[in-house]
This record gives structure tokens, C-alpha cells and sequence, in this order.
């Protein structure tokens, strides 16, 4: 009887061990990298998002360790959207009052300008519109999920594959050169806080990018980007329900099955907004709010870490220059449309 009683116990204690020998390695290393990352922004004044990223990159062979992973994915995903969430924690109302509709505007109206001149630049080059689309909403949106959700309504193909594993490696390297240089764009043009903030949050790609970039100019300017970036990643799922819809008219025209499938809203989004929400009603108390919202950039900086462990830039060499250019052209028109917004609302 004692033997049933503690089986489940037993098993579950098991399970757990095993979780826990899958991904503590990988989790330990990313979480060192940030740890050395720290030491060095609070002793040489380095920005320590920068730091991590680039010491992820010098530990780019742990990626290939098994026992290092799946540590390493949990941490570049799961830990990275946990920590976007509890973003929401530092923002209220108020800060979005302070944007007004124009920024809104803005950002809503250049994710959908550079949906277009992908579709056309790609025709243009001999592609698709359909890679047009992929290549040009990962740009617009939030970089690599978009490309993954993107693809899952386009029609399915070996070709259509290869075009979002080169989308996704393409968007990523783009979004972590980003990361690098429109912190030094912005501080050359002379970008205010809040200018600079609209800026990095309405072009870098990815999510994680957009935060090294912007808390690694300032908080300001790293919560303000982070909040514009949310806004983009929240139009993923009427610009993904809306191509699902183009593609499946355009093939019942023709008589075949487009191969879609039904979008999610992203959870860390739901997270952001609900702990946005509560804390803007000030319903969490700010003994538990203040310490979660500073745990947010330490879970950031390891999820940056680990991102740099498992990018390897080497591999869109292998690709021709036409993708590699119309990929690069909707970066930099995304980039100067944003930047002529901002010329007009100054």
C-alpha cells in the first residue's frame, strides 16, 4: 500500500530529474554568459545586452553539444518570452498615453508598406510573391515567428521549406546587426530618447534584438522599445489570418488546397498585456511588482546570451546574393520610412 501511495511521488521526482539533466546545462551556460556580460558592463561601462551577445557568439561551438542544447533553446525562447512578459510590469496607461496615434499610426502603416514592397521587390528580382510575402512580413513584424507563422499559410513545398529556413537565418543575422548599429544611428542623428525608442522598436526584427538594442541606449529607451516592438508583434496575427485568406481564394480560384492552418496569438503577448493591464490598475502590489519587473532584465540577458551561443552567421553564405539583397533592401526601407515619420511628427 505505502509501495502505491509513493509510485506517482516517485515518478514525478523522476521526471523532474530528467528535466532538470536536459536543460540545466545548457540554461547554466547561457546564464554564465549573462553573469560575465553583467560583471563587464558594471566595470567597464560596456551595455551589457551588447556583451552578451557578443560572448554568446565566442561559445558558438557549445550549440553543438547535446548536453547543451536543449538548455540553450529553452533559453533563447522560453526564458526570453518570460522575460518579455514580465516587461509589461514596467509600463502603464500612462506611458501609452504619452505615444498619441501618430506613433501607432506609424507603425501600423509601415508594417503594411513593407509587406507591399516586398511582394514587389521580390517580383522584381524573379521571386515570388510568395517569398516576397515570407521575407517582407518577417521584416515587418518580429522577424524569425513571423517567417515560421508566415510559412504555415503559404502553400507547402520543398522550396517553400528552404525559402523560411533562409528567411529565418537571413532576419536573424540582420536583426543582431541591427542591434549593434541603430544604437550608434541613433546616438549620430541625434535622436531623443523617445525618438530613438520609436526607431529601434519599429525596425529590428526580432524581439530580442530589439531589446539589447534599446535598454543597451537606456531604460527609456529600452522600455519604449520594447512596447512598440509588442505592437508589431500584436498585428501578427490579423496580417497572418489575412494572407491565410488571400491564399486560400487565390487557390480555390484554381482549384487547389492552399495547405494553411490556424494562427495563435503569441502567449508571451497575452503575458505582456496582462501584467501591463494589472499594473497599470496598480491591482500588484509594488513589493512583488518592482522585484519581478527587475528580475525581467536578468532572464533578457540570459536569453541574449544564449541567442548569441546559437547563431552562426557562416550559414547565410551559402545562399545566393538575390535573396540575401531583397532581404536587405526591406531592412533598409522599413528603416528610412520609420525615419521620415519621425522627420514629419518632429
Amino acid at each position: 500500500m505505502a509501495a502505491d501511495t509513493h509510485s506517482p511521488v516517485m515518478g514525478l521526482l523522476h521526471r523532474l530529474d530528467g528535466t532538470r539533466k536536459r536543460y540545466f546545462p545548457g540554461i547554466c551556460v547561457a546564464a554564465t554568459i549573462g553573469i560575465a556580460a553583467s560583471f563587464l558592463s558594471q566595470h567597464y561601462g560596456a551595455p551589457a545586452m551588447l556583451m552578451a551577445l557578443l560572448l554568446g557568439l565566442a561559445f558558438n561551438f557549445l550549440s553543438q553539444e547535446p548536453q547543451c542544447a536543449p538548455g540553450l533553446e529553452l533559453s533563447a525562447k522560453t526564458i526570453l518570452r518570460l522575460g518579455v512578459a514580465m516587461l509589461g510590469l514596467r509600463i502603464t496607461f500612462g506611458d501609452v498615453l504619452t505615444l498619441g496615434w501618430q506613433p501607432m499610426l506609424m507603425v501600423c502603416s509601415a508594417v503594411v508598406l513593407t509587406i507591399c514592397f516586398g511582394v514587389v521587390m521580390a517580383r522584381w528580382l524573379g521571386f515570388s510573391k510568395e517569398f516576397g510575402t515570407l521575407t517582407g512580413g518577417s521584416v515587418a513584424i518580429c522577424g524569425a515567428s513571423a517567417a515560421m507563422a508566415i510559412s504555415s499559410v503559404l502553400p507547402q513545398s520543398e522550396q517553400a521549406k528552404r525559402d523560411t529556413l533562409f528567411t529565418v537565418i537571413s532576419v536573424t543575422t540582420l536583426s543582431t546587426l541591427a542591434m549593434i548599429f541603430y544604437p550608434m544611428i541613433s546616438d549620430s542623428l541625434g535622436l531623443s530618447d523617445q525618438e530613438a525608442g520609436l526607431f529601434i522598436g519599429a525596425t529590428i526584427h526580432d524581439v530580442a534584438q530589439v531589446v539589447g538594442a534599446g535598454y543597451s541606449m537606456s531604460a527609456e529607451v529600452g522600455d519604449l522599445s520594447t512596447f512598440v516592438k509588442l505592437l508589431r508583434v500584436a498585428m501578427l496575427v490579423p496580417i497572418v489570418m489575412t494572407i491565410g485568406i488571400l491564399i486560400r481564394r487565390a487557390a480555390s480560384k484554381q482549384g487547389e488546397s492552399s495547405g494553411g492552418s490556424r494562427v495563435a496569438i503569441p502567449g508571451f503577448l497575452i503575458g505582456f498585456v496582462v501584467l501591463f493591464v494589472l499594473n497599470s490598475l496598480s491591482w500588484i502590489p509594488q513589493e512583488i511588482a518592482q522585484p519581478l519587473a527587475g528580475s525581467s532584465s536578468w532572464l533578457l540577458l540570459t536569453a541574449i546570451a544564449a541567442l548569441g551561443v546559437r547563431t552562426q552567421l557562416k550559414d547565410i553564405l551559402s545562399v545566393g546574393w538575390k535573396p540575401v539583397l531583397l532581404v536587405v533592401l526591406e531592412t533598409v526601407f522599413i528603416a528610412l520610412l520609420v525615419l521620415a515619420y519621425l522627420l514629419l511628427m518632429g
